[in-house]
């Protein structure tokens, strides 16, 4: 019987290309899933939602620039409750993004005709969106829901009055339980939206 002999080269190349090859099978496993990974997959619309888990903790005023020419009208108004804080959706139709001014106010008054408008509450926050228009220069139906629209049962917020259009801006009031709540301000997509979180 014949026994032949491996020779410290032959064993040195056979162990660098078992080396090469797991380096290379390594190095496409990794691209591969990185390529099907869920954080490489497109950001969905969900993304851009307020986190619902951060209560608001400042009362100072808000306010954000709108991105260029923009024509919008409030077609709906809703008021919902959660861990903490209660929330105000402005959805808008039209076209543009829109930019906002938002503060307490120690009364509620028309823009235009200076009438005071009654509000029910202690507090009294102001919004203003910029970027607004009528019906007619938007091309989308304007909110024709309850004004005022009433608040959720034990919730901060007690009504949501108004949603008037003066020289491009829409003006609303937001009556809350109590002074000076902590509040925060953001803008969504698809469809467009104001949303306005008051801390209970």
């Amino acid at each position: 019987m014949n026994n032949h002999r491996i020779g410290p080269v032959a064993v040195f190349a056979a162990c660098a290309l078992a080396l090469t090859l797991t380096g290379c099978s390594e190095s496409n496993s990794a691209s591969s899933v990185a390529a099907t990974s869920p954080a490489a997959a497109a950001t969905t619309s969900t993304a851009l939602e307020p986190d619902a888990s951060t209560v608001p903790t400042d009362a100072s005023p808000k306010s954000s620039e709108t991105s260029g020419p923009a024509k919008l009208t409030v077609t709906d108004i809703r008021i919902g409750r959660h861990e903490g804080f209660d929330r105000v959706v402005y959805e808008l139709g039209g076209t543009g993004t829109p930019g906002w001014r938002v503060e307490y106010v120690d009364e509620a008054v028309q823009d235009g005709s200076g009438r005071s408008i009654p509000v029910s509450g202690n507090g009294i926050l102001q919004v203003l969106i910029d970027g607004s228009a009528y019906p007619f220069d938007s091309g989308v139906e304007g909110y024709a829901g309850p004004n005022p629209l009433p608040g959720e049962p034990g919730g901060v917020v007690t009504e949501v009055n108004g949603a008037l259009v003066f020289e491009g801006v829409t003006q609303s009031f937001i009556g809350v339980t109590r002074p000076d709540r902590p509040f925060t301000v953001s803008s969504l997509s698809g469809p467009t939206r104001v949303v306005v979180d008051i801390a209970r």
